[in-house]
């Protein structure tokens, strides 16, 4: 079997805080298959945006700093590269879609110099030929008169527009990976469905590999290949899709599912709520960081880390029992 694209092992990445340090990602590791979705869930604060941004080294430093760990992608440690040589790689073999495109977007600078950028930057073409080729992404991505649109400045577009020029700005050097973080937060349902079949639709025209970052369990039943679930930090459980969904074995991710309405005509369905709150990361807990809202937690569940092990074919799970 080949090696993954990417394969991150026991990435640590902490912030300095006026309450103490903060552990965001603690110990990280997953693998992502060429050509493969890979989506990453958990609630605020779980550590899936901070994972990403660590992949492409955009750790604010200070006050962060990716601590340990391994990130090997097409056989480079990015964890070792130069800083020209993550920059050679940013826009070029991965690119990330944000979640905010008028955050991530130049106000000042026309959306078709913008998504024209990383192919003058990354392939040297002169910026006429590159203008023309950000014309043609635009139509790629289904945004409306496209030879007009290059033209146009961020606040010209919708909500939904700007996100579709941002994936058309992701793709222009047909990069391996597509990290996308919550890529339609602020869009309403339809348009969110339009932005994650077209994103779906286009990695996998390229046969590009896609991490995607959600909360949403939706969109991982209906994107995801393969699923890794994240809690105060670390990861509490990855399977295939279709396995997670059918068979949760670890009790935060049993939670998630129950707290998800079902469409299946029963009106007096309950939803069952996780209760308590999320872990304060700067203060984790010595053994599970689930524990004091798990309902199967012991005295050992206090005190002893649970590891991820191997409980199926690619299905791992970091609890003490089995459940």
């Amino acid at each position: 079997m080949s090696d993954p694209l990417l394969s991150v092992r026991d990435l640590t990445t902490r912030f300095r805080t006026e309450r103490g340090t903060v552990t965001a990602v603690d110990r990280v590791s997953f693998d992502v298959e060429a050509g493969e979705t890979l989506a990453i869930v958990g609630e605020s604060g779980s550590g899936k945006s901070v994972t990403a941004m660590s992949i492409l080294r955009l750790i604010p430093t200070p006050p962060g700093r990716i601590e340990s760990g391994e990130i090997m992608f097409d056989g480079q440690d990015l964890l070792k590269l130069s800083d020209a040589g993550i920059r050679a790689v940013r826009g070029d073999r991965i690119a990330m879609i944000f979640q905010e495109p008028m955050s991530s977007l130049n106000p000042a600078i026309t959306i078709g110099r913008q998504v024209a950028e990383p192919i003058n930057l990354h392939r040297g073409t002169p910026w006429g030929k590159a203008i023309g080729m950000a014309r043609d992404l635009l139509a790629k991505v289904h945004i409306p008169d496209a030879e007009s649109r290059v033209s146009a400045y961020p606040h010209q577009f919708s909500g939904g527009m700007r996100q579709r020029a941002m994936i058309a700005m992701a793709l222009a050097c047909n990069p391996q990976l597509i990290i996308a973080d919550e890529p339609t937060t602020a869009l309403d349902v339809t348009v969110q469905a339009q932005i994650l079949d077209l994103l779906k639709e286009l990695a996998g025209g390229t046969r590009s590999a896609l991490i995607l970052i959600t909360h949403d369990l939706g969109v991982v039943a209906r994107y995801a290949d393969r699923v890794v679930v994240m809690y105060g930090g670390r990861v509490v459980e990855s399977a295939p899709a279709t396995e997670l969904y059918a068979r949760p074995r670890h009790p935060y991710t049993r939670g998630l599912m129950a707290s998800v309405p079902k469409v299946d005509g029963d009106t007096n369905q309950r939803l069952v709520p996780i209760e308590g709150q999320p872990p304060d990361l700067a203060a984790l807990p010595p053994g599970c960081a689930f524990a004091p809202r798990c309902r199967h937690a012991t005295e050992r569940c206090a005190s002893e880390r649970p590891e991820l092990r191997d409980i199926g074919a690619r299905h791992r799970v970091a609890c003490l029992f089995d459940l």
